[in-house]
């Protein structure tokens, strides 16, 4: 059914457990934030609102909440490749090393040396966002060949069918492309946007397994933060309660936060793991086929861009690390 093993996975979280605590400290603290600067902003609002009446105090309560909602948003929007580089990017380093039973150097933290392992592949945060950006319009391109054949089959309602299917692979190629990074920091690649290219390819001639193992976890995920979601509704309306002029919709807001942190800071990296060993079990012992590499580069102007960056870093080589 699925190439990959949940024990395994959670293995690999427990392994990482420095990783895990790193990621909840960093998620759970967004949703605090957002919890506590929301309430900020509505209670200005609020405070403002005595100005007026009741219904203008309601709408300056409501806005002013919204206003600390975005600020949060903002910044996280800003974080995120520091996130990437120094969380998201570390975790998966870390897991390659167990996946192949490498051992943790002597004198060094775990998360010491996964980012030293990041920061000697990447360099600076922007490169490792850049080549982030460009893999999942890769991966997009890829999903489409799967659109292209719905699109042939004489079935009533098949558009609307392609419109639900394309948003559901929207959301499971969001957990393959820091597969494809860890590609690179398997094979020690020195050129991360060589490394990119390659392992590209190889998803690419492999890309019937790999979409379906990522919609199993994707089902998976999505399935266990809708349950999160209707569990956290309970704490949530006793936060909103709290809030300047009671605000229980925002319980509704509260909870989506509350889930969306657990899943970033735990299931994200347990589907990761999980990808990890489908794509590793699926490439061995494979080398990039040179047609699929063309076909990529004809219906994907992004993996072109990947490509002349591998090209210019090493003059005359293949691609293959």
């Amino acid at each position: 059914m699925w190439d990959f093993s949940f024990r395994r996975g959670i293995a690999l979280m427990m392994q990482t457990m420095p990783f895990v605590l790193l990621r909840m400290a960093v998620y759970f603290g967004a949703a605090l934030a957002w919890v506590l600067v929301t309430g900020t902003g509505a209670g200005i609002g609020w405070g403002i609102g005595a100005l007026g009446d009741e219904g203008f105090r309601a709408s300056a309560t409501f806005f002013g909440g919204l206003t600390g909602f975005a600020i949060v948003a903002i910044v996280m929007y800003w974080l995120r490749e520091y996130i990437l580089y120094m969380v998201k990017a570390g975790h998966i380093a870390v897991m390659v090393e167990l996946i192949d039973n490498r051992p943790m150097p002597d004198g060094r933290s775990q998360i010491g040396h996964a980012q030293a392992m990041v920061r000697e592949r990447f360099g600076e945060a922007s490169v490792l966002f850049a080549l982030d950006q460009l893999i999942k319009g890769v991966l997009r391109a890829v999903t489409g060949l799967i659109r292209g054949v719905f699109t042939l089959l004489p079935v009533p309602g098949m558009r609307q069918l392609i419109t639900i299917l394309r948003a559901f692979l929207s959301v499971a190629v969001g957990f393959i492309d820091e597969v494809i990074l860890a590609y690179g920091m398997r094979t020690r690649a020195t050129d991360p946007w060589g490394s990119a290219r390659t392992g590209l390819v190889l998803y690419a001639q492999n890309y019937k397994p790999m979409l379906k193992n990522a919609a199993w976890i994707t089902l998976f995920v999505y399935g266990l933060m809708a349950i999160l979601f209707l569990v956290m509704l309970a704490p949530a309306a006793l936060i909103s309660n709290l809030y300047p002029g009671g605000m229980s919709a925002m319980g509704v807001v509260i909870a989506i936060i509350l889930a969306w942190s657990i899943k970033q800071a735990l299931l994200e990296p347990l589907a990761v793991a999980c990808l990890l060993q489908a794509y590793f079990r699926a490439i061995e012992g494979q080398t990039p086929n040179p047609e699929w590499e063309d076909r990529l580069e004809t219906m994907s102007g992004k993996f072109r861009k990947i490509k002349d960056r591998a090209t210019a870093a090493t003059p005359g080589a293949s691609g293959a690390q």
